[in-house]
Formats: structure tokens, C-alpha cells, sequence
């Protein structure tokens, strides 16, 4: 096993997002950073900070050059950045020394380094958001199709009320319409330019600093902050409890259906189930396991991110390497968890048959609520309840289903009704189709 599960050629179709993992390669990384390098020359040309030949002639180089980051490696042990090497390489590539003076004119690595990092979570956020929207549609489709299956809820894991399959389905996935917006009023505050010069005042940029921020915002179509950035990580912080409320629902739905395939539940069965390497009978939830390791994963990262958020003074290498070491690892779980979940839920095969099997207890000890409230439509709801707790526990003693009890000892009252499958569901079907309805009006960019 490699040091990181991410990047194992045994492990990566179990763990890694193929896509999400080509923009944390260190050619990805370089190729960024080279873009705001150029970007930034350009900017600067275009305002009179640089000569515009050489900043023209640096634009075209930075996105022609090519860097070896293994050639990075030793000055980046020593440095504790990639970008001093970085720019070094970039000017020795360029071979004309009188342009390349003018590389990274004003910038110190964190600029260089946080922007790069900002134009690839475009991207990355772009594949997650993707990702969920194939979740929600997958779960809308079984919340519709399955709004009137009965089931089973269970709360502290017991049997408590009946619900609909539909029901849970959409519980799955009504988070997920929130975290949507959640990431949409996120985005300006993350994907943002970080350009403040070595103490984040700005000062080597002379008095075009603020304009030639706002420059090179607008041409990499990110947000201008109008600050500096360096030492207030709340942006970063907020992106790591973003994803950790997405890996919770993820790892809630893992949880879920782990419980639901146990062999003495057997309300879902899944496609393409692990296998034992000894036991033929066994299918193994590999996927919903999956999604709680994952789940677990980001959890625990997302407390280092935010220990992160104590940048001492205005730099902090340690803070800073914090986020290095975790984001992309939460990144890459949240992102491989959402496919996972969503392969889950276009191919789950639930097991009608076995819910409706589970519900029929020959006590009709789950409609004890149900049929508390209906007693209390006629008597004081505290005398109610404890009749119906009476006859619970008669019903245990003799075997008489709770429904006999109550109408032997209330004739004439209508209690039946409240037992019937699509009463006893209460709310659940239209809640069911109400997510289905919310996933298929939405608009696309939503």
C-alpha cells in the first residue's frame, strides 16, 4: 500500500476520483501557477509596471514551458515552497534574461501558490457539484418510483412507525439541494486571487497594487478580495466544513443502506456486491462501506483544516502546510464519495417483497402512536397513552394483536383506519415525491 490510499494503482478505483485526481498532480499544480505567473506579467505590462514586450514574451512562455517537478524537489525540501525553484526554472526556460528579470515582479509564493490552487478548485468544485446532481437524480428517480412502498422506520435502531422507501430515498437527498446553495454562496469567498506581496501589504507592487489585483482577477475570472489574504484562512476553513457536510450525508446514506442489507433485514440487495475470498454465499456492501470510511476521512481531516485557521501572524508555514497536507485528501473523498453514492442509487435493487414483510409484525406493535392518537381524538391524550402502553404489553403477554385489544376494549371507535398502509405512512409518500418534484424543476445551474 502506498502512503496515500489516493494515489495506490491497487486501491484507486476503491478510493480515487480519477478526474479530481489529475488537478492535484504536480504537473497541475505547476501548469496553475505558471498561469498566474503569466497572467500576472501580462497585467502588469498592460498597467506600465513591467515593459509590455517582456511582459508579453513572459505571458507566451508561461504557457509554453515545460517544468519537471522532480527538478523542484530539493530546493522545495529546503524552501518549504515549490515556487523560488519554480521561478528560477521558469527563467532559466525563457533564455532571455532581460524579459525574464520581470517574472513574478512584486509576487511571494503564497500569491503565486493560493491563486494556482484557486483556479483548480474551480474545476474540482465544478466535478463535485456534478457528481451530486447525479446523486440527486438517481435518488429523485427511487424517491417517485418507491413514494407508496411501505417500510419500516426505526429510530435508536428499533422499529418505530411505518414509512416509505420513497421517503428515505429523498432524505438521502434533500441535503444535497443544500449544500448546493451553501456552495453557491461560497464560491466568490474561496475562488478568489491572493496578491499581496511578502507581508501582504502590497508594498513591492507600488501604486498599482490594487489595480493590478483587480486585473488579474478579471482575467482569471476570479473574485477580487480587495485585502490581503494570507493570514485569514476563513475561505479555506469554510471549504473543509463544506465538504464535511457533504461526506455526512454521504456517510449517512452509507450507514443507511449498510443496515438495510444486513441478512436479517434484507431490504436492499446491490449490484455488483463485493466478493468473499472464501465465503460464496456473502455479497459485501463495499460501496456503502466506502462511504463511511470516507465519511470518517474527511471528518478527521476537516478538525486539522480548521486548527489551520490560527495563521499566526502574517504567514504561518505551518498552518499553511496543514491545508496542503488535508484539502486535497477531503477533496478527493467528497468527490469519490458522491459517485459512489450515486452508482449505489442507480443500480440499488430494493427488496419490496422484504419490507413489506418486515412491517407485517402480527402484534401491530408499530401503529401503537398511531392508534394513541386516534384513541386520543376521544379521551384526554395522557389516558390514551396509557392504554395503548397497557395493551402493548397484554398484546406481548398474549399474542393478541394490539389492534384486537384496543377495539374490544373501545367498540365502535373507528381505529382500523389509522392502521391502513397509506394512512399509517402519514406525510412520507409526498414528502417522497415532493424531493422528486424539487431535483426535476430545479434549474442547471442551481
Amino acid at each position: 500500500m502506498s502512503v496515500s490510499p489516493f494515489d495506490s494503482a491497487m486501491l484507486r478505483d476503491l478510493f480515487t476520483d480519477r478526474e479530481v485526481a489529475s488537478l492535484f498532480t504536480d504537473a497541475a499544480t505547476i501548469r496553475a501557477m505558471l498561469m498566474v505567473e503569466g497572467m500576472l506579467a501580462k497585467q502588469q505590462g498592460d498597467l506600465g509596471v513591467i515593459p509590455a514586450e517582456s511582459a508579453a514574451f513572459i505571458h507566451r512562455s508561461s504557457l509554453e514551458v515545460q517544468i519537471d517537478p522532480a527538478a523542484l524537489s530539493e530546493a522545495t525540501g529546503q524552501n518549504g515552497v515549490c515556487v523560488p525553484a519554480l521561478v528560477a526554472a521558469f527563467r532559466k526556460e525563457m533564455q532571455a534574461p532581460d524579459h525574464a528579470q520581470y517574472a513574478h515582479w512584486g509576487a511571494t509564493s503564497q500569491d503565486i501558490i493560493d491563486t494556482g490552487l484557486a483556479l483548480r478548485l474551480r474545476q474540482v468544485l465544478a466535478l463535485i457539484e456534478t457528481r451530486g446532481d447525479r446523486l440527486a437524480t438517481a435518488l429523485a428517480r427511487l424517491a417517485k418510483a418507491h413514494a407508496d412502498t411501505p417500510m419500516t422506520a426505526r429510530t435508536y435502531g428499533q422499529t418505530a412507525n411505518p414509512t416509505s422507501f420513497g421517503a428515505v430515498a429523498a432524505a438521502w437527498g434533500w441535503p444535497w439541494l443544500a449544500h448546493k446553495d451553501r456552495l453557491a454562496a461560497l464560491r466568490p469567498r474561496l475562488l478568489m486571487v491572493t496578491l499581496s506581496g511578502a507581508a501582504g501589504t502590497g508594498a513591492a507592487f507600488g501604486p498599482e497594487a490594487a489595480r493590478t489585483r483587480a486585473g488579474l482577477a478579471a482575467a482569471l475570472k476570479l473574485t477580487d478580495p480587495g485585502r490581503s489574504v494570507h493570514s485569514t484562512r476563513d475561505h479555506v476553513a469554510e471549504l473543509a466544513g463544506w465538504l464535511t457536510l457533504v461526506a455526512g450525508t454521504t456517510g449517512k446514506m452509507g450507514e443507511d443502506l449498510m443496515l438495510m442489507a444486513q441478512s436479517d433485514v434484507g431490504e436492499v440487495r446491490f449490484t455488483g456486491a463485493g466478493e468473499s475470498s472464501t465465503m460464496p454465499q456473502k455479497q459485501n456492501p463495499v460501496g456503502a462501506s466506502v462511504l463511511i470510511a470516507l465519511a470518517r476521512h474527511v471528518q478527521a481531516l476537516n478538525g486539522a483544516v480548521q486548527g489551520a485557521a490560527l495563521h499566526r501572524q502574517q504567514r504561518d508555514g505551518a498552518a499553511w502546510f496543514t491545508e496542503w497536507l488535508s484539502l486535497p485528501s477531503m477533496l478527493m473523498g467528497v468527490a469519490k464519495s458522491l459517485s459512489v453514492a450515486a452508482d449505489l442509487a442507480e443500480t440499488l435493487d430494493p427488496q419490496t417483497t422484504r419490507m413489506a414483510s418486515n412491517l407485517d409484525d402480527p402484534l401491530g406493535l408499530i401503529h401503537a402512536e398511531a392508534l394513541s392518537f386516534a384513541l386520543a381524538a376521544h379521551m384526554p391524550r395522557p389516558e390514551a397513552q396509557a392504554a395503548v402502553k397497557s395493551a402493548c404489553k397484554q398484546a406481548l403477554a398474549t399474542a393478541t394483536p394490539l389492534l384486537t385489544l384496543l377495539e374490544t376494549a373501545y367498540p365502535g371507535l373507528p381505529l382500523a383506519e389509522v392502521t391502513e398502509p397509506l394512512t399509517a405512512m402519514g406525510e412520507a409518500p409526498a414528502e417522497a415525491r415532493r424531493f422528486a418534484e424539487a431535483v426535476n424543476t430545479a434549474p442547471p445551474d442551481a
